[in-house]
């Protein structure tokens, strides 16, 4: 069956005839329990086997057999633990072109672990006021938890009716039809607004000289959109656009330190926001779109699909297309207002204006907006810095007999025209939160909410009308 000799084990020309071969071939059976099996491969017919035992050997014959077989294998052995041949090493030196350890796998540099200061993240300082969020969530209350034995299948359909979010929801969209870009004539002038240019840049000079850059500030579209918690659609309501003054932005000026959303919704009124960005941080007037004809209606109409997006019901678009408006001018904001009032296209819309320390200019169409829209009101309040253009505004209403009070105590009426001054003291970077009261336009939108019936131009909750 198997042979571990040879061809023939028992011939003169095997295995086992060689004197030389012996002793291993006498180790290799001892080395095997001491028996071998042979088969004559000319035999026809199987043998038995022939039994050869090794241990009838001598000592001597034993001691050869066994250095026959362990001597080779302890010298490869041996050779498995020495270290490679200097010429082995100078060749393996060489392929790989003479790098050492640290030039192959250098450790790794500072700079490539962390950022360099100019690719760090810039983070808000710890003064500077945190950004609301513009993403709104939806509020789902879980479900009550299975009992232990019942088992639920995952699907991938909502299995909860989604709620429109009961949060304050402001955000800033970008409007075709806001103030900037601005391409078209100044009206005083009746020269092109862009009246100076440098290469390719173009640029405005404004009445004291001084230059901006059309792209950098009168390049900002975006529009503020605040839709308070409370706000229903269902109900009686006015949208308030806030023109900023003169060097501000929608998020450092208005949300921030003007803080006009949060006095809408502190209101409790059903009122809604938009506020443009005029000037970006200058100290300009200019009206931009709002100087065209029909400008402040195409911005009305536009506002419309976001306010519809932002409240979350699309049958509202019909009730924002048609609400009532409150235009509110503060400073240079007055500009982009006496031409809204003007040629804006929707005069009939405008249920009332409020100007905080903002009669500069622009008489003639206040007073003509006074005298021809006796069911709006219209609300002046200033400081020393324009007290003498607001005597004049007075004197004109005076002589197109149009009667006005000059505080702010008595009902806001529709037609009332109302101008107070303010105490000194007050100064006029502060005016949109202290004016004759803290917080003036969350004072005028509670009036005009919790005037008489006949009167109102939005609705309040009933909890917050009680306790005023």
């Amino acid at each position: 069956m198997f042979n571990f000799g040879g061809p023939d084990m028992g011939s003169s020309s095997g295995f086992l005839t060689s004197p030389k071969r012996r002793p291993v071939q006498l180790a290799v059976r001892w080395f095997f329990g001491g028996w071998m099996i042979g088969v004559d491969p000319k035999s026809t017919t199987h043998e038995h086997a022939v039994p050869a035992m090794p241990f009838g050997m001598s000592p001597r014959w034993r001691a050869l057999a066994l250095l026959a077989v362990f001597v080779p294998l302890s010298s490869l052995l041996v050779q498995c633990g020495k270290a490679p041949p200097a010429a082995t090493l100078a060749a393996n030196v060489h392929a790989t072109g003479g790098d050492s350890f640290e030039e192959r796998f250098p450790s790794p540099q500072f700079k490539d672990r962390f950022p360099s200061e100019s690719e760090s993240i810039k983070w808000s300082s710890r003064g500077e006021p945190a950004r609301q969020r513009t993403v709104r969530t939806e509020r789902i209350t879980p479900e009550p938890m299975p009992a232990p034995s019942s088992y639920r299948v995952a699907s991938y359909a909502p299995t909860l009716p989604l709620e429109r979010p009961r949060e304050d929801l402001t955000t800033l969209v970008s409007m075709k039809s806001s103030a900037f870009p601005y391409f078209g004539e100044n009206p005083r002038s009746e020269a092109p607004f862009l009246n100076i240019a440098k290469g390719e840049r173009r640029g405005h000079r404004s009445y004291s000289g001084k230059v901006y850059w059309q792209d950098e500030t009168y390049n900002d579209s975006r529009v503020l959109v605040h839709v308070p918690e409370h706000f229903d659609a269902q109900k009686p309501g006015v949208i308030v656009v806030f023109f900023h003054g003169n060097g501000a932005t929608l998020e450092r000026d208005v949300r921030d330190r003007q803080m006009v959303p949060q006095q809408i919704s502190d209101s409790g009124v059903n009122a809604v926001l938009l506020a443009p960005q005029m000037a970006v941080d200058a100290a300009d007037s200019s009206a931009g779109k709002f100087w065209q004809p029909n400008g402040f209606k195409r911005f009305m109409d536009e506002s419309v699909a976001h306010l519809t997006r932002l409240y979350g019901d699309p049958k509202s678009a019909k009730t924002f297309a048609n609400m009532p408006i409150v235009i509110v001018g503060y400073s240079g904001g007055f500009l982009p207002t006496a031409w809204s009032l003007e040629v804006g296209g929707i005069t009939k819309r405008i249920a009332g204006v409020i100007l905080l320390d903002a009669v500069y200019g622009e008489l003639d169409k206040f007073a003509n907006w006074i005298e021809n829209n006796r069911n709006g009101f219209f609300i002046s309040s200033y400081t020393r810095y324009t007290k003498r253009r607001d005597m004049e505004l007075m004197a004109m209403l005076r002589e197109k007999g149009i009667s006005y009070r000059e505080e702010m105590d008595g009902p806001l009426r529709p037609g009332s025209v109302v101008f107070v001054q303010t105490r000194d003291g007050v100064t006029h970077r502060s005016y949109v939160t202290q004016a004759w009261t803290e917080h003036p336009v969350k004072d005028v939108l509670i009036k005009m909410a919790t005037a008489p019936t006949s009167a109102r131009y939005a609705s309040m909750p009933s909890s917050a009308s009680a306790s005023r």
